[in-house]
Formats: C-alpha cells, structure tokens, sequence
C-alpha cells in the first residue's frame, strides 16, 4: 500500500524532528508550529491557511511571537480544528496527543528495527501510551524516569483536552491510559516509582470519572471516583482525596443531595488546604446553598472562595480541568444568583461567561460553561417576559457539541420548569419540554467496566 500523498503545508521530517516543534504539537501551540514551519520549513503562511481552512492574516495573528507586546495571541482548541490542522500539516497523530490519524494508516505496514520510531509509534495504535513503552524499552527496564514522564504529559493533555474535547474521545483515550499504568504496576519498581504510578493512575480515575458522568454512566463514574479516592488514600495524595470528594460533590448536586454535597464539600477540604481544589469545593458549597435558599451561606462561601483563589499564582494553563482559573468564577456566580432569583446580577456573570468562553476566532473554548451560560440567560429572559429569547437561548444550550449532560440538564430543567409555570399555553414552551424528556430518557450511554 502506498503512502498517501502529502499536502501543501507538510511538514518536512526535518521539521518535524525538531524539539521546539515538538514541543509546541505537544502544547497544542499551533500558531508557534505555524511560525516554526515558516522559519523552518520555508511554508508560507498563505499555503497553511489554504491548507486548515482560516484566512492568511488570522494564521498570521496565531504565529506572531509572544513577545511583540500585542497580547496573548489566538490559539486553536476546538476539537475539529485541531484535527484539521494535524492532517493539513500532516503531524504524526502521537505528537499532538492523538490516535493514528487515517492518513498514517495508510502507511506501509513492513516495519522493521531502522523505520523511524515515530512511524512504529503511528502504527502502533494507542498514541500517548505507546510514547512511553517505547522508552521504557529503551533501558531494557520495567520502568524509567522517561516512561513516566511522558505518561504524566499524556495525563496532562487529557485535563487540558477536558473542556472541549469529544467526550467518547476522552473517554477512550483515558481507558487507554489506565490500561498501560495497572499493566506496568504489575512490573519490578522501586517504592517511589511505585508511588508515581499510583498517583499517574489516581488522575486518570478522576478524569474518567468526569468524563464518565458527562456521558451518563452514572455508576461507572462513581466507580472511578472511589478507585481514585482509594489511590489518594494508599499514595498519601491529599489532592486527588479533595478532587474525588469535589467529583462526589458534583454527582450531589446534579442529583439534587444538597446535604451529601456539603458533606463532600467538608470532607474535600479536609483532605487538602493548599491547592485550587478548595476553590472548587467553596463554589459547590454556594451552589448547594443558593438550591437550598440560605443566601448567607452562599455570600460567604463565595466570599471564602474567592479569597483563596486570590492567594493562588494565576496557572499557565487554565484550561487543565483540574486547575481553577480565576476566570471561572464568574461561571459560579452566575449559578448562584440566578438561583437566588437576582437576575440582573446573573445575566451579567452570563455575558462575561460567555465572552470569556469564546476565542479571537469565534470558536467556543469553553463549551460547556457556555451552555450553561446562555441557560441562564434562558431563566433570566423567562422570567422577565421574553418567551423567545427564553427558548432561543435554551435550545442554543441543548444543541453544543460538547456538554456534560447532568449538569446541563440541571440547568435546563430550570428553565423548562420557569417556561410550563409561565407560559403552560405556549407552543414553544411545550416543544422544548419534549425536548428536554428526550434527552433525559436517551442520555444513558452503555455501562462499560471502567
């Protein structure tokens, strides 16, 4: 079989055998690998954008150096796009945290021990983790400081894939990911390789949890948060106790078990007192709060969080689904106020919410607060009259690609509840009542071991 024909804005190995252009693919920093490939690769800038599809000056804002004093340049994180942009550039799938991308399969499968490494690693099938089997063979050991730290750089990929990345995507590559740890604990280490492994093995059990809830399997997912609860417990993590709590806080809430939320919450707190987890776990206890009606237990909850957030160094990579970006505080708020009936005060945490949500392009980087967002501008428009801006933005909420169903049905089913109390008469209030039954009878996804 031969080799599918390369593109216009291919990357030459040359290129991509450089560690700077690696290490930009492994951020997902594609404007740096737009200027690398100029620099490098004699690419132009007008063949890349033909090439993924943007204009020739958006590709220009992307690539242009940090340093120039214009501010963060734009970034691509829309699931789609990164996908685009691997394939017109032709980046090897494993190099941006990928699977084999269909194009690499169609490679000539007659490999032998002088085929490049990257070519073996394509073929292989499972991306992040064969990175880190090849290099524990490389020592002829059952682990190495290598191996481990690229599987803590595919763990980091996959919290910072979290907020828009496809979530039977994540889940895939994170069954993926437990599977190669459990398989190399089971291999020769010394204690604190051991214990490395075991915390490796505890983020992956949270992220699936999460990623297991979004998609509905509410008994997997409570399965993968007590794995990572017992993990946090044998390795003396404190930190992934506080998130396995603040997860158990979660399913409290979308479960409507106010009181088991703010048990989560204290038992969260006491695990860890020093990481952004506790930022988290103040915003559950508001939101728990404001369901129960005790306004002064959510202005001090807010109040108490958004001091502790204060004291914390802004993260580079806000993204992380396990780091708390002080951006999203807005996104609590608006939860909190619109639950205690103040709308003005929660249509403008909406807006902010969602301008923050969205990037210089227009693509939602954030989609799922989004829809919460623009739910909440439902409950606002709802209750001051506007049955069609209600349920324009209510159907707007329900139609993103990328949502975790509990919390967003939370959400929505306040608005459904505000539309049939009053507007019981309307068809538009009935029709999105339907819409929300339907996707409450269909949201389960098949129960799968892990």
């Amino acid at each position: 079989m031969t080799e599918a024909a390369p593109t216009p804005a291919a990357l030459p190995p040359h290129v991509v055998e450089r560690a700077d252009v690696r290490a930009a693919i492994a951020n997902h920093d594609f404007g740096e690998v737009f200027r690398l490939a100029r620099l490098h690769g004699q690419i132009s800038y007008a063949k890349i954008a033909e090439a993924v599809g943007y204009k020739r000056e958006h590709i220009g804002k992307m690539a242009r150096p940090e340093t120039d004093g214009k501010g963060a340049r734009p970034r691509i994180t829309q699931h789609r796009k990164i996908l685009e942009v691997v394939d017109a550039l032709r980046i090897p799938g494993h190099l941006a945290g990928l699977t084999p991308r269909p194009w690499e399969l169609e490679r000539s499968t007659d490999a032998s021990p002088s085929v490049d490494p990257s070519t073996l690693l394509a073929q292989g099938g499972a991306g992040l983790w064969d990175v880190a089997e090849l290099l524990r063979r490389t020592e002829m050991s059952d682990i190495n400081g290598a191996a481990l730290e690229s599987i803590e750089q595919g763990i980091d990929q996959l919290a910072r894939a979290y907020p828009y990345a496809d979530a039977d995507h994540l889940h895939e590559r994170t069954r993926n990911g437990l599977q190669y740890v459990t398989k190399q604990l089971q291999g020769r280490m010394t204690l604190r390789q051991h214990r490395e492994l075991l915390v490796d093995a505890g983020w992956l059990f949270l992220l699936n949890a999460c990623v297991q809830y979004d998609r509905g399997q509410r008994e997997a997912a409570s399965l993968s948060r007590a794995a990572a609860l017992r993990i946090g417990d044998e390795a003396g993590h404190g930190e992934i106790k506080a998130w396995a709590w603040e997860i158990e806080a979660w399913f409290a809430l979308t479960q409507s078990r106010w009181q088991d939320m703010i048990d989560a919450v204290e038992a969260g707190h006491a695990a860890d007192q020093t990481h952004s987890v506790g930022v988290q776990l103040y915003a559950h206890k508001a939101r728990a709060a404001a369901r129960m009606g005790d306004a002064r237990l959510v202005r001090d909850s807010l109040d108490a969080g958004r001091a502790r957030l204060d004291r914390l160094p802004r993260p580079d990579h806000p993204e992380h689904h396990f780091i708390i970006d002080p951006d999203k505080w807005d996104f609590y708020e608006m939860d909190a106020y619109r639950l205690l009936g103040d709308d003005e005060r929660a249509a403008k945490h909406a807006q902010s919410v969602i301008r923050i949500s969205t990037g210089p392009d227009g693509t939602e980087i954030s989609p799922m607060r989004a829809a919460e967002a623009r739910l909440t501008l439902g409950v606002s428009a709802a209750r001051t009259g506007d049955i069609e801006q209600a349920v324009g933005m209510g159907t707007a909420a329900l139609e993103a690609d990328r949502k975790s169903l509990p919390s967003l049905l939370l959400v929505a089913n306040e608005l459904d509840k505000e539309l049939r109390s009053r507007y019981p008469r309307e068809t538009a209030s009935r029709d999105f009542h339907e819409r929300i039954l339907t996707i409450t009878r269909g949201q389960a996804s098949p129960e799968l071991p892990f």
